[in-house]
């Protein structure tokens, strides 16, 4: 398993607290982005507080449960760390969403480090990258420039 890195970012035409009002959120993932289901933590555990697990369930089976590692609200990220992958059976997968001033709104990059074979990387581009990160993103970016 080799040591890589997935990086998706998106500039929107919006001030970057009105993005992060939306996207920052470690439980709220799921009222914006348009393929992941609605989170419920684990434990009744806070939202924001580091080791929170959220689990997205589809059918009545869990998908994906996702630890938060750290959640800056001042610095707009948070940090938070894929447990047992169903989907691709990846390694130490650390992921972050930040949001950050730009001079045309604000840049969201959503971004992961994860340790996997060569074989499964093109899987992962599309499955996370494209399908998860860059999809997120758009529709983040829709929701926020479809009421200006």
């Amino acid at each position: 398993m080799h040591p890589r890195t997935l990086v998706r970012s998106i500039v929107i035409p919006a001030g970057p607290d009105a993005v992060w009002a939306v996207a920052g959120g470690f439980a709220t993932l799921g009222d914006w982005h348009p393929h992941v289901p609605p989170a419920t933590l684990e434990d009744g555990a806070g939202p924001e507080t580091p080791g929170a697990v959220r689990v997205f369930t589809a059918d009545g089976t869990v998908v994906a449960r996702e630890r938060l590692l750290a959640h800056d609200p001042a610095g707009r990220r948070y940090r938070y760390a894929l447990l047992d992958p169903l989907a691709l059976p990846v390694e130490e997968y650390v992921a972050t969403l930040a949001v950050a001033p730009h001079p045309e709104g604000a840049q969201v990059s959503w971004s992961a480090a994860y340790r996997a074979p060569d074989a499964l990387v093109p899987r992962v581009e599309a499955l996370f990258g494209d399908g998860v990160y860059a999809t997120g993103l758009d529709a983040l970016r829709e929701r926020l420039t479809s009421t200006r």
